[in-house]
């Protein structure tokens, strides 16, 4: 009865993991990291040179659902018209804007006087 509950067990010393066993990984500097960059935006500049992007480019690119369209077309809209009302004041105009809106707030927050006598 014990030779049959024992048999899977493996008999020996166990291994523990050293330092000297685990590789560690270098890592790479900032600079090398940019450099690749670099490197793959010529190769993929080269690519597109050629003609060849065709199929390549048509199957990294994932199809866009009609919410996800909608969606950006939305984003696009809205970004641009900020950028409108943004481009339409002039500094000055902002300004004397922003002036009037803190006129317009109440003296809640102003540090009100403390005289000892009156």
């Amino acid at each position: 009865m014990p030779e049959d509950e024992y048999s899977c067990v493996s008999r020996g010393k166990l291994k523990l993991k050293t330092d000297s066993e685990i590789k560690k990984k270098k890592k790479k500097k900032k600079i090398e990291k940019e450099k690749e960059k670099v490197l793959a935006a010529a190769a993929a500049a080269e690519v597109n040179a050629n003609g060849t992007s065709g199929s390549a480019s048509g199957s990294s690119e994932r199809i866009l659902t009609k919410a996800e369209l909608s969606f950006k077309k939305m984003q696009e809209k809205t970004q641009n018209k900020r950028i409108l009302e943004k481009a339409s004041l002039t500094h000055k105009e902002r300004v004397e804007k922003f002036n009037q809106h803190l006129d317009s707030l109440t003296e809640h927050f102003d540090i009100p006087k403390v005289s000892w006598t009156k």
